[in-house]
């Protein structure tokens, strides 16, 4: 039994595509990779990609901004985190350094102090090393800069 997969012309899908643009903000990685699982050939990828940006629906500047204001408002990132996934995701340099300098500073310091005192207070553990340890491991996982992290940490765990 043999299983087709469906093709599709550049016509259709570059309106798949405008689409997919049109509900989230995408990065290109993200939309050469939707295309490339369509089987569509190299030049038909680009030449859909040329589109999508001519007519705005591809805009990595207006990503980055999208992505690092919901990863920080909604997983409580911090700028060391959202710069790795960002370049994971092959956005350039420019386009990562725009977007996080529209964080605004007191937005900023107020998510890390939220859920550093969030967590300080979840942890169960009685042994002041070990918590101040979990809350500092978490912080830093977290994508935040160390020397926040510490500073806060001796803060919260005396």
């Amino acid at each position: 039994m043999q299983l087709s997969k469906k093709t599709y012309t550049v016509q259709e899908a570059t309106k798949k595509l405008e689409h997919y643009c049109a509900y989230q903000e995408r990065c290109h990685q993200e939309v050469r990779q939707k295309l490339t699982n369509m089987h569509m050939i190299p030049e038909a990828i680009d030449m859909i990609i040329v589109h999508l940006l001519e007519h705005n629906f591809l805009n990595e500047e207006r990503f980055a901004k999208a992505f690092v204001s919901g990863k920080l408002k909604i997983k409580h990132w911090g700028r060391r985190r959202l710069t790795y996934e960002l370049k994971k995701k092959d956005v350039v340099k420019v386009n990562i350094n725009q977007a996080l300098s529209e964080i605004g500073n007191e937005e900023y310091i107020e998510v890390f102090n939220d859920l550093a005192e969030k967590k300080a207070n979840s942890i169960k553990e009685t042994n002041k090393f070990k918590r101040r340890k979990k809350l500092i491991d978490f912080l830093i996982y977290k994508g935040w800069e160390s020397d926040l992290v510490y500073e806060k940490a001796n803060e919260l765990i005396q």
